[in-house]
């Protein structure tokens, strides 16, 4: 006896449903035409309801003689029927289903889903989260006095002449901090100097003192502006590409790679990177103040007709050799800063890309934060100094 159950509305080359009993308690499902997505498929709930409504059943086969074509849509609509028949205890003979589709549903249903695979973040406790952070805090503070005491021995190995670090590294990352950054560091502090100049021109020119605008920008330029501007340029320029460099570095395993070797990999990376941006940042902050002091210059004489002279004259007596000094001081401290928080950084850096890239935004938010502090800390130094 054979029943046929064609597909509500569908054409003959869609899919379609027959169903069969050769045997008293098997029930033999017949699939024809079509079961692609997006096609017109009989629903389960045919099947569904053709199972319940017949209590004698205890098997259900399939015969795809007549299936001419298949996608994920078959693969979906049979472990539907699978689950179901699971849950009823009727057992499912999959022998008459294509090899390919056999296939497929040994391989989905290989793992059944675990419920605890999709766990949702749980929001912690505030004392937990409180406790978390202070301990991340604490780690990371040991973590950061280790690499500073490796990096103090590096020097004194350097002192001794046993650092194991290559000289050319040491004069190319020189040049890269030096004379590549010139373009950037002299736009920036022209742009630097003539809002300077204007914004003291704006209240200057109340009381008839505009050439006063030449010691505002002097004093301003030498003894901090310049070493300031100049250490967070460095920082986005120079410290970004420490860190992404020897980040990228540990992905792909050079840094072990340098340890199998028996070299520091402290002496080998961060030694040169410190020492360059040491003795190029000073040389940077003399040449950015010389370019702020002539950012000064033009507004002077475009917007306030200041004589170029009077300029360079009243320049020359508000800016005194200390204010200099103090500058490239700042300037040999901030680069110091730039590339040990950029080598840091760079050397916490994970095993993945995505890693680089926190490693990066790391060590500027360090670099310009570290810049920011010891900023405040010379400055209240040279006030108690007096100078």
């Amino acid at each position: 006896m054979k029943e046929k159950r064609p597909a509500s509305g569908a054409p003959a080359v869609e899919g379609g449903l027959e169903f069969g009993r050769p045997s008293g308690e098997t029930l033999l499902v017949r699939l024809r035409g079509k079961w692609k997505t997006g096609g017109a498929t009989p629903a389960v709930s045919d099947l569904r309801q053709r199972i319940e409504s017949d209590p004698g059943i205890r098997c259900v086969g399939f015969d795809s003689r007549e299936l001419t074509g298949w996608d994920s849509g078959l693969l979906t609509a049979l472990l539907q029927v699978f689950d179901f028949c699971s849950q009823a205890g009727i057992r499912v003979d999959p022998q008459g289903l294509p090899q390919g589709v056999t296939r497929l549903l040994a391989l989905a249903r290989a793992v059944p889903e675990q419920k605890e695979a999709r766990r949702q973040a749980l929001r912690p406790p505030l004392l937990e989260g409180l406790g978390d952070s202070a301990v991340n805090f604490w780690l990371s503070i040991v973590e950061t006095l280790e690499f500073l005491g490796e990096t103090v021995a590096s020097l004194t190995r350097m002192l001794l002449g046993r650092a194991q670090y290559r000289r050319s590294d040491l004069w190319q990352i020189m040049q890269e901090c030096g004379a590549a950054a010139l373009p950037i560091v002299s736009l920036i502090s022209v742009l630097v100097g003539l809002i300077l100049a204007f914004v003291g021109a704006i209240q200057l020119r109340l009381f008839g003192a505009q050439i006063y605008v030449a010691d505002l920008v002097g004093i301003a330029m030498v003894r901090a502006m310049g070493a300031i501007m100049t250490g967070i340029i460095m920082t986005g320029r120079t410290g970004a590409s420490f860190a992404a460099r020897i980040g990228t570095m540990q992905v792909n395993e050079e840094v072990d790679a340098l340890r199998t070797a028996g070299i520091s990999p402290v002496d080998f990376l961060v030694l040169p990177r410190v020492l360059a941006l040491a003795v190029m940042m000073p040389l940077l902050t003399v040449y950015a103040d010389l370019m702020g002091i002539l950012g000064g210059l033009v507004v002077a004489v475009v917007g306030l007709d200041i004589n170029v002279m009077e300029y360079y004259v009243q320049t020359r007596e508000a800016v005194s050799l200390t204010n200099v000094w103090i500058g490239i001081f700042m300037g040999f401290v901030f680069g110091i800063l730039v590339a040990l928080a950029g080598c840091l950084r760079g050397m916490q850096c994970g095993r993945s890309a995505s890693a680089v890239g926190d490693a990066t935004t790391s060590a500027v938010v360090t670099g310009i934060v570290s810049i920011i502090v010891a900023t405040a800390i010379i400055t209240v130094l040279c006030d108690v100094l007096g100078i």
